[in-house]
């Protein structure tokens, strides 16, 4: 097998095992980082070929420790922030896919555990294009933007419906079914581990060119809609940024990596 290049963004609320916010906060005596630790070695293992960047991308980039590089010395870990890119820092051209693991279904999705957009306490809703986006679509895109294609999203199964109709070639992982914001349905441990690894086999063995380049024409108009008016009166004043309304602002630009820095920065500037 000839070694490939693979993007991993790791995010964790759309994890197996996974439905309380203390669940994925660090200091928490709740915290199950080894529940994440667990399935992020299922998928590993059946890449020790390859060249691997793992971005830790939920909360503080701090969730993933430094020692699984012992296990698998392939692995070059991305942690800690604020960094620029954030779930994508590191991600360019010479990257054969992308894998996002742990990701879960968009703010406002019925019945979606923890639903949220880049930000549980800010965002109320973001449009691209006039779609209704996702972190797996916003950052799908960024990827797009170096000609890298998703391959493989690892995930609860509001966010698999979502994506269904974007995607013609994705390998998906369903780690649960999401039965309201706090709580789901989970499958066995041991079975879940087993789907991970084996439909990570699958999806290695396909070409970089089965998979699909997610991007947006240009010229790209992105809406962003927070929870309340003060979000919108501190974005407001960032350049190239137009109010709509009292919650909106919108952004445009011919440039895709324009409009993704500027939702990184309005995320940082509300406080996240």
């Amino acid at each position: 097998m000839i070694p490939i290049k693979i993007y991993i963004s790791f995010d964790f609320e759309g994890l197996g095992g996974i439905t309380q916010w203390n669940d994925v906060t660090k200091n928490n005596k709740d915290y199950k980082q080894t529940y994440a630790v667990k399935q992020l070695k299922a998928l590993l293992e059946e890449l020790k070929e390859h060249e691997i960047t793992l971005s830790d991308s939920h909360a503080e980039g701090n969730n993933i420790p430094w020692e699984i590089t012992d296990e698998f010395p392939n692995v070059k870990l991305i942690s800690g922030g604020i960094r620029k890119y954030y779930m994508m820092t590191g991600i360019d051209e010479s990257f054969d896919r992308m894998i996002f693991f742990g990701y879960h279904a968009g703010v406002g999705e019925k019945y979606s555990t923890m639903d949220h957009t880049y930000s549980s306490s800010s965002i109320h809703n973001i449009w691209i294009n006039g779609v209704e986006m996702n972190e797996t679509l916003i950052n799908a895109a960024y990827g797009g933007s170096f000609g890298v294609p998703l391959a493989m999203v690892v995930g609860d199964d509001k966010l698999k419906k979502k994506l269904n109709p974007y995607f013609k070639h994705l390998y998906y992982v369903e780690t649960k079914s999401s039965l309201g914001r706090y709580s789901a349905e989970f499958k066995p441990m041991k079975q879940l581990l087993e789907e991970i690894k084996s439909t990570t086999k699958e999806m290695i063995d396909k070409n970089k060119e089965y998979f699909d380049v997610y991007t947006f024409n240009s010229p790209i108009e992105m809406i962003v809609e927070f929870s309340d008016t003060s979000k919108a009166d501190m974005v407001e004043s960032m350049p190239l940024t137009e109010r709509i309304d009292g919650r909106k602002v919108k952004i445009s630009n011919d440039n895709y990596r324009v409009i993704f820095e500027a939702l990184l920065a309005i995320t940082y500037i509300c406080g996240a």
